[in-house]
């Protein structure tokens, strides 16, 4: 299984970014996916998530901002970000979560986001 987070990168306050992960090794269809985030001296947050079937869920300090998507013809995932403030600024990661082993998660390398003027 491997998931390859690309998209992030240096964006003034106001900005946007669209993070996309390629899954591969997987049933992608099958997969609940997520993206969660790390800022530096704090615990990974779970920032939003998409169900196999396509029910998002969000944190609320990205509700109205951020938006999850995916496209399983292409195995992706995507984070689509806009309106960034300099909280936004972490390391960002995809996850997989099997259907039927919800217990079960992948986790990508992940990409840095960094919000600054």
């Amino acid at each position: 299984v491997q998931l390859v987070e690309s998209g992030g990168g240096l964006v003034q306050p106001g900005g946007s970014l669209r993070l996309s992960c390629a899954a591969s090794g997987i049933t992608f269809n099958i997969y609940h996916m997520g993206w969660s985030r790390q800022a530096l001296g704090k615990q990974r947050e779970l920032v939003a998530t998409i169900t196999s079937v396509g029910s998002t869920n969000y944190v609320d300090s990205v509700k109205g901002r951020f938006t999850i998507s995916r496209d399983n013809a292409k195995n992706t995932v995507y984070l689509q970000m806009n309106s960034l403030k300099p909280e936004d600024t972490a390391v960002y990661y995809c996850n997989a979560v099997p259907v039927v082993a919800p217990g079960l998660s992948y986790w990508g390398q992940g990409t840095q986001v960094t919000v600054s003027s």
